[in-house]
């Protein structure tokens, strides 16, 4: 038989005990208290039977696929039930030690845990940044409309007319010829030397200048006459100066005019055109925006850990059940719970939901083994019941 298979015969067995323990209390208060009694455990147990039931009913049928797959596993078995019976050589199937007259059932223990504190850190430490904003006012501020400037002005240049001798044809020298100068002068000149000639007349006619008389045969006479020179006039040309050149300057030409004349130059001024100014409304600046670090310190917080301290297992208990559940022993318990206050209903004798559930709390209260479907015999013996 495999461990699971015994998990569940164990959780089985618990479950029957504690519903048989319900059962057997129900019936031995329906002994006590009839008909009433009866319709009393019907309200108060009979949906924690019905779960019960249901839940045994689960088990077993898991508990039944769980002996067909271990048929399988082990053809060499003789029979399912031979293997199912065959309890008695397993130990931990049973409680160790029982008592004749005592009840246990099998529970599963869940693990349990320490719950530790520790400071961890939520946010850490930083810092927050304060802006404090910039004050301002309204006011008027005389601004700049245009800024200064300059223009340059021209000023025409004056003229005036001025009369000016300006050279027309510039002086120069040219060779010029001169020809030799004759002039005509008259001359009285020699014509003829004086001679001497023998004319014919009486010497009376040529008295002065007879220079002798001879007589000729013919009886004339012949007169040696002296002849004078003669002179006559003449006219020549003679050279007053010869050919020759002479160079001859060439004046320079003039000419007046009349022209128009810069009397001043044209001139530039610069003229300064000032700047123009205006009001306006502005808003000046107060204070301006300032910064400001506020540290901000780290956060802590306590958290709880749990850490698993043991594990889940399964365990024998010793429960109240159908040989110690008479009516005295649960009055004993109601009234005891009642007087540590946990029972809030009245006493009837009757273990129904109510005292399961005083019960338990009592026992998470004390530190002690709970269950919900069952008291633990550690419950009884902290209230001091004798059963």
């Amino acid at each position: 038989m495999n461990h699971q298979h015994m998990k569940l015969l164990a959780i089985i067995a618990g479950a029957v005990t504690a519903a048989g323990c319900s059962t057997m209390a129900a019936e031995n208060s329906g002994a006590y208290e009839g008909s009433s009694s009866s319709s009393a455990i019907g309200s108060a147990s009979g949906g924690e039977l019905i779960t019960s039931q249901n839940r045994i009913a689960a088990l077993e049928k898991e508990l039944a696929n769980s002996e067909r797959r271990l048929a399988m596993a082990n053809e060499d078995s003789a029979n399912n039930n031979a293997a199912f019976g065959n309890m008695s050589g397993d130990a931990s199937l049973f409680p160790p030690n029982p008592k004749a007259g005592q009840c246990y059932a099998r529970v599963l223990i869940p693990a349990t845990y320490n719950s530790t504190t520790e400071q961890v850190v939520v946010r850490e430490a930083g810092e927050r940044f304060e802006i404090t904003p910039a004050r301002y006012e309204a006011g008027t501020e005389t601004v700049l409309v245009k800024e200064a400037s300059t223009r340059l002005e021209i000023i025409p240049a004056v003229y005036e007319n001025v009369e000016e001798r300006i050279l027309v044809k510039p002086a120069s020298k040219k060779i010029t010829e001169i020809p030799a100068v004759y002039e005509t002068v008259t001359e009285r000149v020699l014509d003829k030397a004086a001679h001497t000639a023998w004319k014919k007349g009486p010497a009376a006619a040529q008295s002065s200048n007879v220079l002798s008389q001879s007589a000729t045969d013919t009886g004339e006479i012949m007169c040696l006459v002296e002849v004078p020179a003669t002179y006559k006039t003449v006219q020549k040309r003679v050279l007053v100066s010869p050919a020759r050149t002479e160079e001859v300057v060439i004046p320079a030409e003039y000419k007046t005019v009349t022209k128009s004349v810069v009397a001043r130059p044209a001139t530039s001024k610069e003229i300064v055109i000032p700047a123009q100014y205006g009001d306006v409304k502005v808003t000046k600046l107060v204070s301006p925006a300032q910064e400001r670090r506020i540290a901000i310190p780290a956060e802590y917080d306590t958290v709880t850990k749990t850490e698993k301290v043991t594990e889940e297992g399964m365990e024998w208990r010793q429960v109240v059940c159908e040989v110690n559940l008479t009516r005295e022993n649960v009055v004993a318990l109601q009234k005891s719970l009642t007087d540590e206050g946990y029972y809030k209903a009245g006493i009837d004798g009757i273990i129904g939901g109510q005292t399961l559930s005083a019960a338990r709390a009592y026992a998470l209260a004390k530190n002690l083994p709970a269950g919900s479907n069952y008291v633990p015999i550690e419950v009884v013996n902290s209230l001091g019941i004798k059963l």
